[in-house]
């Protein structure tokens, strides 16, 4: 398996020298399955969904980190599928995730409730039988008690992950269903319960701001104070579906990235057609006292953006932003044009309001009309 083996690099100079050890994080926007999409990954000759094809062209982006976490933003609550406002995917995209290099993933945002009990439970259990680490929801308060925070370890590194959503659409959570509330009073027990797990770094995934704006507000910018204020790490945003700042504070050692925007959608409209994938490299110093600290080494984004294909299908491709670029067979000139225009709207926000976080080419482009 690529990341949850645990195992230590080291770099020693002598019996008594310190040993070093390096981990790469890359976490994922929201994850969405609206009608078209879920339409277009229908095979009317095997009877089946299939979403391989999807994120072929990530999947060496995805794939390459030890450990990569997303939002996913839907239920998996069985037939009948359908998108917005309700989302209940087919258990084949689970598949195709687990498939595409995903380990973790967050599930506390305003759509957890969109089929009931029933939804929630039902996708709790796929995530645990396609062996996906997951946090956010909860069948019961035993499940709460028992998993959460959820501890991610690899390669000798232990991370406390803990998620949070602003609301359910209205729905109600009824007992004994937990989906984890933004509450101040709630995340800061929870930070004194991680800190007592004597992890290596805190992780909060919030579910919060306002869709399609691109600025986090003032609430956002407090909640995030507030959780490193008790002792996290990283902050990782979604639910605008658009891209807000990511700041990487050096002196204190602090990642807030408001929203990472849509990784895969059905929505077109511009700044929503693409998202930032975040990458962040940690770096453990154990000494020969057994003490150890870890700091990030690196902070960095790279882009991707949807293109709908040509074909009988209308097949959904998530691509790298380098596709857009050199490809000129596979993409159509208008839909290459949308790509360029999601690479030069977010690069040069990102470059106006990004603190210390800059692009990131991880991969050459694949050649598309080889694939």
């Amino acid at each position: 398996m690529k990341k949850f083996l645990v195992g230590l690099f080291f770099i020693t100079s002598g019996a008594r020298s310190q040993d070093t050890t390096r981990l790469s994080l890359l976490f994922i926007g929201d994850i969405m399955q609206h009608q078209t999409q879920i339409s277009a990954a229908f095979n009317p000759v095997t009877g089946r969904y299939d979403y391989k094809p999807c994120f072929q062209f990530i999947k060496p982006i995805l794939s390459t980190p030890d450990i990569t976490i997303g939002n996913l933003e839907l239920t998996l609550a069985g037939p009948p599928y359908t998108g917005y406002p309700q989302f209940s995917a087919p258990d084949e995209l689970l598949e195709a995730l687990k498939d595409a290099g995903f380990d973790v993933l967050v599930t506390a945002n305003n759509h957890s409730m969109d089929r009931g009990r029933k939804g929630l439970e039902r996708t709790l259990d796929l995530l645990d039988s396609f062996r996906f680490l997951h946090t956010g929801t909860f069948k019961d308060t035993v499940d709460w008690l028992n998993e959460y925070p959820l501890v991610v370890e690899a390669k000798g590194f232990r991370l406390s992950l803990l998620n949070y959503t602003y609301g359910t659409n209205g729905i109600p959570v009824r007992a004994p269903n937990i989906v984890n509330p933004i509450d101040t009073a709630r995340i800061r027990r929870d930070l004194q319960k991680a800190k007592a797990q004597h992890t290596d770094a805190t992780i909060v995934f919030l579910h919060w701001g306002e869709e399609y704006t691109r600025m986090p507000n003032p609430w956002q910018q407090r909640i995030a104070d507030f959780c490193f204020k008790y002792g996290t790490k990283m902050v990782i945003g979604s639910h605008p579906h658009v891209l807000q700042p990511i700041e990487w504070r050096k002196d204190p050692d602090q990642v807030v990235a408001y929203s990472l925007g849509n990784f895969i959608s059905a929505q077109w409209d511009r700044y929503k057609n693409g998202g930032a994938l975040l990458h962040i490299d940690l770096e453990k110093i154990m000494m020969p006292d057994s003490t150890s600290s870890v700091i990030m080494k690196d902070v960095s984004y790279s882009l991707a953006a949807v293109f709908r294909a040509h074909d009988v299908r209308r097949t959904y491709y998530l691509l790298p932003i380098e596709q857009f670029e050199t490809d000129t067979t596979f993409i159509g000139k208008a839909d290459r044009a949308m790509g360029i225009q999601f690479r030069d709207d977010s690069g040069m926000f990102y470059r106006r309001e990004n603190k210390n976080v800059e692009e990131k080419r991880p991969h050459p482009p694949v050649l598309l009309k080889d694939r």
